[in-house]
């Protein structure tokens, strides 16, 4: 058996004390969570920051009672046991940890935390036969309930709609600044600058194997360039569009892609059954660009079609033109 497994207990198998032991520090590290939360936010959405420093204060008194009852009950000495100490019992993500988290990506991680806290006492609580036990996870079942009104009264309180619009328009600003603008150019350059090299190498040798192998080495070498360009031309921090890795990423990403699906076509061995699904290829890729530029960044579907559709055309005759000469 697996050292990190043997040493865990199973929760039917906890005292009372133990239970009341592993609720007070569930409570202590759920209200690190909300304080870290706030923290993340407090520059950028300060309504939010203060809904989680609330909930932080709640979870703070839910301890405090927890502890009076524990000292009620067993004594001043709290047993040493957390969530990763208990098999199947439910454990928090370390996603606090991660930067440059979204305002979504937050406020689900903490809708999750309570369902998953309110559902775990619910089902202990039926599960166990002992009285007290029962009658001890439905309090904290009840408790986590409490929480999750609270955090509803608590946006009600500190994000009325109007700064709740303004911060999700801020929020999907940065993911388009961060993920779909970067992501987009590399698609575009992937899709476009490797049609004339890969093109022109197929009516050059009107070889599939050579082709796909030039198709290859374009996508990945312009994928590596363009990633690394968009990760160290801006940092971020003054233009304010996020993470440099996570820009390189998407850059580097997309535009690796964009060559490539022209390029695997050329895995055929028969050419002009190749070149034919290659051309399809191109339309699709073209076409998908045009409706993330409308989607994403407002541009009217006609004028962006006409403007990815041209300009690939452009490229792709060039390459013909080349490798058929």
């Amino acid at each position: 058996m697996l050292p990190g497994f043997a040493s865990r207990r199973r929760f039917d198998d906890l005292t009372e004390q133990e239970v009341l032991a592993l609720a007070i520090s569930s409570e202590e590290d759920d209200a690190r969570i909300y304080r870290q939360y706030a923290e993340h936010l407090r520059a950028e959405f300060p309504a939010s920051a203060k809904i989680f420093d609330e909930m932080a204060k709640e979870e703070d008194e839910h301890r405090r009672l927890l502890i009076a009852r524990h000292t009620e009950r067993f004594g001043d000495v709290i047993p040493l046991i957390r969530r990763e100490h208990v098999a199947g019992f439910y454990n928090r993500k370390p996603i606090w940890l991660t930067k440059n988290l979204s305002l979504d990506t937050i406020r689900g991680e903490a809708e999750a935390m309570e369902r998953e806290a309110g559902k775990f006492y619910t089902l202990a609580a039926q599960r166990s036969s002992d009285a007290s036990t029962r009658e001890l996870l439905g309090d904290l079942a009840a408790a986590e309930l409490g929480h999750e009104q609270k955090a509803e009264e608590l946006t009600s309180t500190h994000l009325p709609e109007s700064e709740k619009e303004e911060e999700d328009r801020q929020a999907h600003r940065q993911f388009i600044l961060t993920w779909v603008q970067p992501g987009l150019a590399g698609l575009m350059d992937g899709s476009v600058s490797t049609l004339a090299p890969i093109f022109a190498t197929a009516f050059a040798t009107q070889n599939p194997w050579t082709t796909f192998l030039v198709g290859l080495a374009a996508s990945v070498g312009a994928g590596i360039s363009m990633g690394f360009t968009e990760a160290a031309h801006d940092d971020g921090v003054i233009s304010g569009r996020g993470s440099p890795i996570k820009r390189g990423i998407a850059s580097g990403v997309m535009t690796m892609l964009g060559g490539l699906g022209h390029a695997l076509p050329y895995l055929i061995p028969d050419f002009w059954t190749a070149t034919t699904i290659a051309i399809i290829v191109v339309f699709i890729e073209l076409w998908a660009i045009a409706w993330i530029q409308n989607r994403f960044m407002e541009t009217p579907f006609l004028r962006a079609a006409f403007q990815v559709v041209l300009g690939g055309a452009l490229v792709f005759a060039a390459g013909v033109l080349i490798g058929g000469g």
